[in-house]
């Protein structure tokens, strides 16, 4: 299929690579093209391959996750990134973030997340396990003070404010979803993110919001 998306998973378990690879390829528009066992041999492949996206644990012989991103970055490849990882502390997502990486995603999650993560990718957007959400919204705060704090819809990314606008159009996630062609867990997610970046709180808080702000939405 000529626009399937092409992956790389360098992961030292087989088996853990085997199942990876029956779920991702379970979505007709996703390819796994290669495997690698270690980090050197992951990075020989991404420059013969130039996949779209590679998966890459952080702990592996050879070069760990983290050096072959940052060779990855250095090189200039036109490859994105997502983690695959145990590491549940803040400090390992940030430095894999530091090190280019557009995700970051749990293994004990990823069966569900990692289908949803690729296109979220492939959209131009970042994307984490619900359950490290949080931290990425530390690290956006942060990175919005240092750069002046930007404030209100400003912090939004395009496709957070594209799924504000359906909001305030009565759109429902299952809508949403259709429209992005994105899964409704990923909508929710969406949904999580904005909330966290604007301070609401409560059910109705994000269409309240969407609905005051329609003018600035386009609607």
């Amino acid at each position: 299929m000529a626009d399937e998306i092409q992956i790389l998973i360098a992961d030292d378990h087989p088996i853990w690579r085997q199942g990876l690879r029956q779920v991702i390829e379970s979505d007709v528009t996703l390819k796994v093209v290669a495997e690698a066992g270690d980090g050197r041999q992951a990075l020989e492949q991404i420059q013969q391959l130039t996949p779209r996206i590679v998966l890459l644990d952080i702990d592996m012989p050879g070069l760990d996750g983290l050096k072959v991103a940052l060779a990855i970055r250095e090189r200039k490849l036109p490859v994105d990134v997502i983690f695959l990882t145990v590491h549940r502390e803040e400090s390992f997502m940030n430095k894999a973030l530091d090190a280019g990486a557009r995700g970051y995603i749990l293994k004990d999650s990823a069966i569900t997340d990692v289908v949803a993560g690729i296109k979220t990718v492939i959209s131009g957007e970042h994307y984490t396990s619900p359950a490290m959400t949080s931290y990425l919204i530390n690290r956006l705060n942060r990175r919005g003070r240092a750069n002046g704090q930007k404030q209100g819809l400003e912090c939004l990314t395009p496709t957070e404010r594209s799924i504000l606008k359906m909001i305030a159009e009565y759109k429902t996630t299952n809508d949403i979803a259709a429209a992005l062609f994105i899964s409704p867990r990923t909508v929710e997610t969406h949904r999580a993110n904005i909330c966290q970046k604007l301070s609401l709180h409560g059910s109705h808080s994000l269409m309240k919001y969407a609905l005051s702000h329609s003018a600035e939405l386009g609607l």
